[in-house]
């Protein structure tokens, strides 16, 4: 099944129920029905980010408008609540966790953090530059705030506080906890990947990429990591008490002609899905070694990638507004 929305695709997500729902930066939301799709208008102009409700249901999305909404379908309807609002700032981030029901989201030099289970609790984290990315580790506790210089650390729940800080120089623009909590990989401005041992604030640095990391997943239970940023996806291995360090990655679905630009994988699975920057999409098991092409027509670069927990669907979108879902056997 696939689709022109005549936006830029910012997400494709699925929610606990399977369903697939697309973010766009016209500021709507779209999810797929019998037939097509029905069309929720979420913001007043571009969604930046978003991610799954902590509670599995629908989706949360963060726009140019200041606003985070939470976005549902109730039976064949679709809705959207405004959950927060920053007005005069760009909310770059959001982040949920489903362990804790908390809520991240960044604006300008502020980490926000709701309950999405006590409309009453409220958090405000002030940063000396812009935040932007947020991440939760694994239980919902802590979470980690991209920025210049480096990630801070902080404990979801506690007003006052400083924050543990990992240090790095340079602009870092996405970051990641690792399924056991143990390590946080960042992406920066430059060409490069980062990452600290949480415990010991440890640095791994992990460079030779060819372009900007825009992506990454933890897949296999948590053993690798796969990051774009190359002419294949880029496979960390994870396993052992110093994660990547001193060793080597693997690059799958190496091709010259084409930049991987978007990743997704399966938390459990060894399943990996990537997109290209020529419109591109296919799934690799990296247990047998198998490649499906599910997007062969070459096009605008892929925008927004997911990957069901079981593997059996993906959903894709690009930068001119075409999407897709695709059944895999």
């Amino acid at each position: 099944m696939t689709f022109d929305f005549d936006a830029y695709v910012t997400a494709a997500l699925f929610d606990r129920s399977g369903r697939t729902l697309f973010a766009l930066g016209d500021g709507s939301v779209r999810a797929v029905a019998a037939g097509g799709f029905i069309t929720v208008e979420a913001h007043d102009g571009a969604v930046l980010a978003a991610c799954r409700h902590p509670s599995g249901d629908g989706i949360l999305t963060g726009g140019d408008d200041g606003r985070v909404v939470w976005t549902r379908m109730d039976g064949d309807e679709i809705a959207a609540t405004l959950l927060a609002e920053v007005k005069g700032r760009w909310i770059d981030a959001v982040a949920a966790s489903a362990e804790s029901g908390l809520i991240a989201f960044s604006a300008g030099r502020d980490l926000h953090v709701r309950d999405s289970k006590d409309a009453a609790f409220a958090r405000v984290f002030t940063h000396d530059k812009s935040v932007s990315d947020v991440a939760f580790d694994p239980k919902g506790r802590r979470i980690a705030a991209a920025t210049y210089g480096g990630a801070a650390l902080w404990y979801a729940r506690i007003a006052e506080q400083k924050p543990s800080l990992l240090k790095w120089a340079g602009a870092h623009s996405l970051v990641a906890f690792s399924p056991d909590g143990r390590f946080l990989m960042s992406a920066m401005q430059e060409n490069s990947l980062h990452g600290w041992t949480v415990a010991d604030g440890k640095n791994m640095r992990m460079g030779g990429y060819p372009s900007k990391v825009k992506s990454m997943a933890f897949l296999s239970g948590g053993v690798m990591l796969a990051t774009s940023g190359a002419n294949g996806a880029v496979v960390w291995p994870f396993s052992g008490a110093t994660g990547p360090m001193g060793k080597e990655a693997a690059e799958i679905g190496y091709d010259q002609t084409a930049l991987v630009v978007r990743v997704a994988a399966t938390p459990k699975l060894a399943l990996l899905a990537a997109g290209l920057d020529d419109g591109r999409v296919w799934v690799a098991d990296l247990k047998s070694g198998k490649m499906d092409t599910l997007k062969a027509e070459k096009g605008a670069a892929i925008s927004a990638l997911a990957i069901t927990a079981d593997g059996g669907r993906v959903a894709w979108g690009d930068e001119e507004g075409g999407a897709g879902v695709v059944e895999r056997s």
